[in-house]
């Protein structure tokens, strides 16, 4: 509970009470924190849905409810998942060592890759979120939301390094074990079973599919920062909500 608390209060602005102390957040709290993160996607998931079924009962034109929706998500998560995928894309998109890379990333500043990613993520599950809302798939809109916190189960797993030895991922990098990362991804492959009616086998391979490529993109962080840091674990719950969400709409 410790740790389902901490995630709650890192990943939302939930009021969750935890240990005021910072010394108290050491890598211990924050392993069991990123263990806990699929249990915040599923909350978050659950309020997505919801939302856009009063949109929807509001009469709300679908592309446009979705937008409120990952609107909404934004906000309840401080924006940081957003953030950091504009940080990772521009990193990424930087030329230079390592250490040039990551001072872009530090910047504050959005450049053109960013802006690009953000449209295009944003857009992407917008659009995702209002169809799949329109066809009554509400479990395929909790799980998108979760695959993107189980993605973070993923970043963080063994052998994975941090980029520094300070900040948010030198707490939580190489500190998810190989049982919990298979036990996440097959709770939420089971769960996608229901995502897309007709299409049982759809949903596990969709979410598979996006899991595996959060892991490429984790990997290529590594090689091109010399470790992940909190801005790559937000572009990993981005890109892996985008795929997802996307991925249950294919075939109508």
């Amino acid at each position: 509970m410790g740790g389902i608390r901490l995630a709650l209060s890192w990943l939302t602005v939930l009021p969750a009470r935890h240990d005021p102390d910072a010394r108290a957040i050491d890598r211990v709290a924050g392993r069991r924190a990123i263990a806990a993160t699929p249990v915040v996607g599923l909350l978050l998931g659950a309020t997505c849905a919801g939302l856009l079924w009063l949109l929807l009962a509001a009469s709300l034109d679908p592309a446009l409810a979705g937008l409120v929706a990952v609107t909404a998500l934004a906000l309840l998560t401080r924006g940081m998942h957003v953030d950091g995928l504009a940080d990772t894309v521009d990193g990424l998109g930087c030329y230079g060592p390592p250490p040039r890379a990551l001072e872009v990333m530090r910047s504050g500043g959005i450049g053109p890759f960013g802006v690009v990613a953000l449209i295009v993520c944003i857009g992407a599950q917008a659009l995702s979120f209002g169809s799949l809302a329109q066809s009554g798939q509400w479990i395929a809109i909790g799980v998108a939301v979760a695959a993107g916190r189980v993605a973070v189960v993923l970043s963080c797993r063994r052998g994975v390094p941090a980029a520094g030895p300070t900040g948010f991922g030198a707490l939580v990098a190489d500190s998810q074990g190989r049982w919990s990362c298979a036990l996440w991804a097959l709770a939420l492959a089971a769960a996608a079973v229901y995502a897309v009616p007709g299409r049982w086998w759809q949903g596990p391979v969709v979410v598979l599919a996006a899991l595996a490529l959060t892991a490429v993109l984790t990997r290529h962080c590594v090689r091109r920062f010399g470790g992940i840091t909190g801005d790559v674990l937000g572009a990993a719950v981005e890109v892996a909500v985008t795929v997802v969400a996307a991925g249950f709409v294919l075939g109508g």
